[in-house]
């Protein structure tokens, strides 16, 4: 494949194009446009799968990348260069990445058009689904900061357009307003970062920013007594916790299901999330620089258990995957803080396949009874037995039940949590990190089993007493009686099936059980081990770059060749401090069998709870802890109260005093009284000193000489006489005196 602008641009463009045209003609368009974004995102995941097999099936070594460039403004003017240069940057994580979102949006897309048909907003949805798309992939594929800052806002307009779609809904409007707001928090310090990165380098490019670090132009630097290489990690990183909704930017994401749920599947699963964990990735190497990893992993594990035990009392069926996602984004920080960087980047993938399922799942059944709040669902086994088992797959996954994905990432980034924690020398009190975690596991399997007993076992508890809860209704009227029975569709029923079938294990290990047992693939059984790792910097010392326009005309012959043929278990996947190989895999074989068995009985406990009975619901056992969790911490009860209303607003108010009592009264009325003064002391001075005296004064004093030279210079002979007699006499007389 010849990497140039006809080959890649088709990715991001093709998305953007389908969003101008229903734009401006969506509503001319048959269906309002919603095939023309389908079929854009599926020339995207065209393109994108062509990417992904020249890289993932040995056309390339496994380091390779492809970086290409174009100049974007050059206003450098002599030995002064101010150059912006933009481009591509494509290896192994974009390669599956690409794959990722551009296939995943493709079946949301499919499914929305089937969820959004007759929607009375469904123009408007099909012109920012594909641009939130394109944005995604734009961020990908670009090899700096700067670009990758650009469609990051993008992705913040788009979700808060999607979150606030059905306008006459108040709590829609305020959940829109509540993402954007709470996301531009971490925006302002990533873009701070990015800055300081930029006055430093002159480049935002990866490629500039690894071969900085490699060759220490980051050392002896500091910012506010800082060193420089913290002060732009922590930065970037307080960026990647608003846009991936971490521990305590984490309350806009729950608000987020306001929207349509493919909306909802979309931001939750393949885009919006997943870029703060993307950037996280791609700066690990600085991240590590400036020692914020531990604190990474903090921030993970208190969001990965916190957001679990909210799950656990929520009773509306996209709240519950809405806390899920936040809870599972804050395992794959833990494996970016941990060093899990393999393990961590392979969770955002398997994420991604299993919540779009669970999400479109959950659409299915909003759509099929028109109800979301789980009291009133049960026994839809019956009604809907393809969608249960999709919901039922991706709960095992979830969950982490062996031959899942879930299990494979999960139960690796727990591993190596497990190591960091206890083996790799660390502070004793990072012990926390894998505490919190596989306590998280446990609670995870509990309220996904519990949503799952809820919704599809037991007896069908009907949706006679309809409230407004601010639920996804999709224009469609609320449905009464009997839900009807499911068939097979292809847009409706085939994206969830086929992200389903791709929740097992072996598709991202080749095994069976992810522990190196039931090889699928042969000698390419850990392909994702072998082709994903940590950015190793001293390559990047004078890399390779192309200008956009070039073709590559290397030989794929020529090209080095990947190597999958050597022993994985030489491989561990962790790049945190202290490896030591040995105690790597002995931590993964004992965090793989803890894991299981927390999985087990949460899955037990919610069994006993919800199907037989014989435990007691927590919100009866514990009705004060439940209260807490299901006010969320009161969380969004400190922000509005105290942080909003008393900090801020108070400082709003002061602020307000100083401008009218003080700046208003003193800079600027009493400004204007010295300027009145002043006025009047110009006015007499212009007036006495310079007219009156300067310039009339002088014309006078000029008339008079002038009078005294015509008295004097009469030109009579008999005046000049007498004046020499009296200045004589004058003289005589003053000699006598």
């Amino acid at each position: 494949m010849e990497y140039n602008i006809g080959t890649i641009a088709p990715i991001f463009l093709s998305p953007v194009i389908a969003f101008v045209i229903n734009a401006f003609f969506g509503r001319k368009l048959p269906r309002q446009g919603d095939w023309l974004a389908t079929i854009s995102i599926f020339i995207s995941f065209i393109f994108s799968a062509k990417i992904f097999g020249d890289f993932v099936f040995g056309k390339f070594a496994t380091d390779y990348y492809i970086h290409k460039v174009f100049t974007w403004f050059d206003l450098s003017y002599g030995t002064y260069v101010w150059k912006v240069d933009l481009g591509i940057y494509i290896d192994n994580m974009s390669a599956i990445m690409l794959l990722m979102v551009s296939g995943v949006a493709t079946l949301i897309h499919l499914f929305s058009t089937w969820y959004m048909d007759g929607d009375e907003k469904q123009g408007r949805f099909f012109v920012f689904l594909p641009l939130f798309t394109s944005a995604m992939l734009g961020l990908v594929l670009s090899d700096n900061l700067f670009s990758l800052f650009m469609f990051w806002e993008v992705m913040g307009f788009c979700s808060y357009s999607l979150i606030g779609i059905y306008v006459k809904k108040e709590k829609a409007g305020d959940a829109s307003l509540k993402a954007f707001m709470t996301t531009r928090v971490g925006d302002v310090f990533l873009l701070l970062g990015i800055v300081a990165i930029w006055m430093v380098l002159g480049s935002t490019a990866y490629v500039d920013i690894y071969a900085a670090i490699a060759q220490g132009k980051f050392a002896g630097l500091s910012v506010l007594g800082i060193s420089f290489a913290t002060f732009t990690a922590v930065c970037i990183f307080l960026g990647a916790m608003g846009k991936s909704a971490q521990f305590p930017l984490h309350v806009w994401l729950p608000d987020a299901m306001m929207g349509p749920t493919p909306g909802s599947a979309l931001i939750h699963a393949a885009t919006m999330v997943t870029a703060g964990v993307w950037v996280s990735l791609r700066m690990y190497p600085l991240m590590e620089l400036g020692d914020i990893t531990w604190f990474i992993a903090v921030v993970g594990a208190i969001t990965a258990f916190g957001a679990a035990t909210v799950a656990t009392v929520q009773t509306d069926i996209k709240a519950v995957l809405a806390y899920s996602t936040l809870s599972q984004l804050g395992y794959m920080m833990i494996g970016v803080g941990v060093g899990s960087y393999n393990a961590a980047f392979m969770h955002v993938i398997t994420h991604a396949v299993f919540k779009a399922c669970l999400f479109l799942s959950a659409g299915s059944v909003i759509h099929s009874v028109h109800e979301q709040e789980m009291p009133k669902l049960g026994g839809l086994r019956k009604y809907l037995p393809y969608t249960h088992f999709a919901m039922m797959a991706c709960t095992l996954a979830i969950a982490g039940i062996p031959f899942f994905s879930g299990f494979v990432s999960k139960d690796r980034i727990l591993g190596d949590a497990l190591y960091y924690g206890f083996m790799s020398g660390q502070n004793p009190l990072l012990a926390i990190v894998p505490i919190l975690g596989f306590a998280g596991a446990g609670l995870t399997a509990f309220y996904m089993f519990r949503m799952m007993f809820l919704t599809f076992y037991g007896k069908y508890r009907g949706n006679d007493h309809h409230d407004d809860h601010g639920h996804d209704s999709h224009g469609h009227d609320d449905h009464h009686g009997e839900p009807h029975h499911e068939h097979i569709d292809a847009r409706s029923n085939a994206p969830l099936l086929l992200l389903s079938v791709f929740t097992l294990g072996f598709w991202f290990c080749g095994t069976l059980t992810g522990q190196s047992f039931g090889k699928v693939f042969g000698e390419k059984t850990e392909w994702f081990k072998i082709l994903v790792e940590a950015p190793k910097v001293e390559k990047f010392i004078d890399g390779p770059r192309q200008p956009f326009a070039k073709v590559d005309s290397t030989p794929s012959v020529e090209l080095p060749k990947a190597v999958y043929d050597y022993h994985s278990d030489d491989q561990t996947g962790y790049a945190g401090p202290n490896p030591n190989t040995h105690k790597i895999h002995t931590a993964h074989t004992v965090g793989a069998i803890a894991s299981i068995i927390i999985a087990l009985t949460g899955m037990f406990i919610a069994f006993l709870m919800y199907i037989k009975g014989t435990i007691k619901p927590w919100s009866i056992k514990l009705p004060e802890y439940t209260k807490v969790l299901q006010n969320k911490y009161y969380f969004d009860n400190f922000y509005v109260d105290v942080l909003i209303k008393k900090i801020l607003l108070g400082f709003n108010r002061f602020l307000a005093w100083f401008d009218m009592g003080v700046y208003d009264r003193y800079a600027i009325d009493g400004m204007a009284v010295v300027n009145r003064w002043i006025f009047r002391a110009s006015k007499w001075f212009d007036n006495v000193v310079v007219d009156a005296i300067g310039v009339d004064g002088t014309g006078v004093a000029v008339n008079l000489f002038n009078l005294v030279l015509r008295i004097v210079q009469s030109g009579k002979i008999q005046f000049y006489f007498i004046m020499l007699v009296v200045v004589l006499a004058s003289y005589v007389w003053s000699i006598k005196l």
